[in-house]
């Protein structure tokens, strides 16, 4: 298993493409919700299917449109996900999608996480295979950072705070299927 392949251009537009680029395929997602106030945490299986979103394509447009912005996306990405809850009495199955573009240093979305709501979220790179995120809305605040360990497999993190105290910690591993 190879390490994921960066430009040797360094700039944030460029490692933000290839870094949607790199995360394009099918994945299967294990993770664990852990509540801070609850003893037992969460574990959900998932199957993602992420597409990257060339520059004018209509999904960006309809994006761009949502968000009032004149000037175009650069790029994106549409995940689409089909979920199962592993404990019994929550077994649900919870299918969706989102769709994500960047321009600048910003990462506009249709929804967020617990929102139907347009959302956006400030993005940077600790180094081009760590991808993180910051977004805000209705008084809550959600740090996420997605890491490719390799071309097979990747985390994430996602801690979610309101009032500045962490009340949920999301984690992921994830391995790719195609």
């Amino acid at each position: 298993m190879s390490a994921p392949v960066f430009p040797t251009q360094l700039t944030l537009p460029t490692l933000v493409e290839d870094f949607f680029r790199q995360t394009a395929g099918r994945w299967k997602s294990e993770r664990r919700y852990y509540t801070l106030k609850q003893e037992e945490p969460q574990e959900v299986v998932s199957y993602l299917d992420i597409e990257f979103l060339e520059p004018g394509c209509e999904l960006l447009a309809d994006l761009q449109q949502r968000h009032e912005l004149d000037t175009p996306l650069r790029c994106g990405t549409r995940i689409s996900w089909d979920s199962r809850y592993i404990r019994p009495e929550i077994a649900k199955p919870v299918r969706g999608s989102t769709v994500f573009g960047v321009l600048g240093e910003t990462l506009y979305r249709d929804r967020g996480f617990a929102t139907p709501n347009p959302v956006t979220a400030r993005y940077s790179f600790v180094e081009p295979q760590t991808f993180r995120l910051h977004t805000e809305y209705d008084g809550a605040a959600f740090q996420e950072e997605i890491k490719l360990i390799n071309a097979q497999y990747r985390t994430r993190q996602t801690i979610i705070s309101r009032n500045d105290e962490a009340q949920m910690i999301i984690q992921y591993l994830e391995k790719r299927l195609s």
